[in-house]
């Protein structure tokens, strides 16, 4: 039977308590409940007066209604407030009553710029959260995922200007460039000299005229924008373990060692590291398997040009340093250039006849070319291990812990693409944002319901 409501209660007077509008499940009463927010004082009493000055908004108000925004996927801290003014849940998870006014949306910039800018306290509240679920046992740094994903950047993708820049260095190009002088005087030549290997390290970018600090980011034809590369490192149960946030044009490669060195410090070394194909580079695997780690790595299919011989139909002879061909003959070493490549070439009167030449080389000179670098030895150990039923395993995980920690990321939590500039305000949106997620996990899975009267 159809019914009608007649009776129209808004301005009905009752007597009732804001904790029973909360939902006895709902998620700020499970965060609640897992970490007490007053360690955040003694982060910032060096930054707050204690004998000068109005009285400041309380410090936790300020980093809770950070969280509320992240834990939420709320747009901005403009919308954030206007969340808070109508919703009880929030107001309960502040402190505030039905009648306390809501700091302004710009209150929370304002101390960014004026105490929180130049200093780690988002770092440090990241990993206080990832100390709480590891003191419960719910962290766990065996095996590592590694993986790393483009934020749209708050900048015109039309409006820039190109620029010469220098190319910053690797981590690993020290180390490279001893191991390429060593192997050059095995070989009787001579070392290379640093100022060859700074020559032509320049290269041309495009560089925002919004906001100069992010990077060109191209992956198709279609997804061309300027953006940032937020890295993250997650454990087995999806815990983010470890963030740095850089231009989007920085390689995914290059962040890998920087990122473990992290996870070594704060978390402790890690057995096995898991990544996708574009990890998967002599130095990774160098840089892996020197620290007793074990290197989880993709199969990646040849390179070589459809219709030609593939280099693994040359086999290296590791005691006489030289490569055989199908056909028998021998390519002799020739030089390692400063890339760490040992070139290896063929002799052109014996190529000239040779009945595979039209599939082995396109040189018009008849000579075949490989090159295999110094460190190539690690990239097979780690491709032996490919193999092994225990990388599988590990290798599976992946799309259950760091795809599935960026998936969430965007989906949930606003992560697509950002509204801030420049790296520190963009490493204070990722630290805020794994945070959040690491502290969702950790409140839902410590939570003991209520029981029932």
């Amino acid at each position: 039977m159809l019914s009608k409501n007649t009776q129209i209660n808004r301005d009905q007077i009752e007597m009732i308590a804001l904790d029973q509008l909360v939902p006895a499940d709902h998620l700020v009463r499970k965060i609640e409940a897992a970490v007490d927010f007053s360690f955040i004082y003694s982060l910032v009493e060096d930054l707050y007066s204690t004998k000068r000055g109005r009285s400041s908004i309380d410090p936790v108000v300020l980093i809770k209604m950070a969280f509320i925004q992240y834990t939420f996927g709320i747009r901005s801290m403009r919308q954030t407030i206007k969340e808070i003014e109508t919703n009880m849940a929030y107001r309960w998870f502040l402190g505030f009553g039905f009648y306390d006014k809501v700091p302004h949306f710009s209150t929370f910039g304002k101390n960014y710029e004026r105490r929180f800018k130049d200093t780690d306290l988002f770092e440090q509240i990241f990993y206080r959260i990832l100390k709480e679920a590891a003191d419960k046992k719910l962290v766990s740094s065996e095996h590592v995922f590694i993986d790393s994903t483009h934020v749209k950047a708050s900048a015109n993708k039309r409006k820039f200007e190109k620029k010469v820049v220098r190319k910053e260095s690797k981590a690993y190009e020290a180390r490279l460039q001893a191991e390429i002088n060593s192997d050059r005087e095995e070989h009787g030549k001579k070392p290379i000299p640093p100022d060859k290997y700074e020559k032509e390290e320049n290269k041309e970018i495009k560089e925002s005229t919004t906001d100069s600090e992010s990077g060109y980011y191209v992956k198709d034809e279609r997804t061309k924008q300027f953006a940032y590369s937020f890295h993250a490192a997650a454990d087995r149960n999806g815990f983010v373990l470890g963030t740095i946030v850089t231009p989007g044009n920085v390689h995914d490669s290059t962040m890998l060692e920087p990122l473990v060195e992290k996870v070594i410090e704060k978390c402790g070394k890690p057995n096995a590291v898991a990544a996708d194909a574009g990890y998967k580079t002599p130095a990774i695997a160098q840089y892996l398997i020197e620290n007793e780690i074990r290197p989880a790595l993709p199969y990646t299919r040849p390179r070589t040009k459809e219709g030609y011989l593939k280099k693994h139909d040359y086999v290296y002879d590791e005691h006489f340093d030289c490569y055989i061909c199908p056909e028998g003959q021998v390519l002799d070493y020739r030089t390692t250039t400063k890339e760490g490549y040992r070139q290896y070439i063929s002799n052109p009167v014996i190529c000239k006849d040779c009945p595979l030449l039209a599939q082995c080389t396109q040189s018009q000179n008849h000579q075949k070319l490989i090159q295999r670098h110094i460190w190539e030895p690690y990239l097979e150990e780690a491709e032996h291990l490919r193999h092994t039923e225990e990388n599988k395993i590990i290798y599976a995980r992946r799309k259950e812990t760091i795809e599935r920690v960026f998936a969430d990321a965007k989906e949930k939590h606003g992560m697509r693409w950002t509204t801030l500039r420049g790296l520190k305000k963009l490493s204070m949106q990722a630290m805020l944002t794994f945070a959040a997620m690491n502290l969702k996990k950790l409140a839902t899975w410590t939570w003991k319901s209520p029981e029932m009267a």
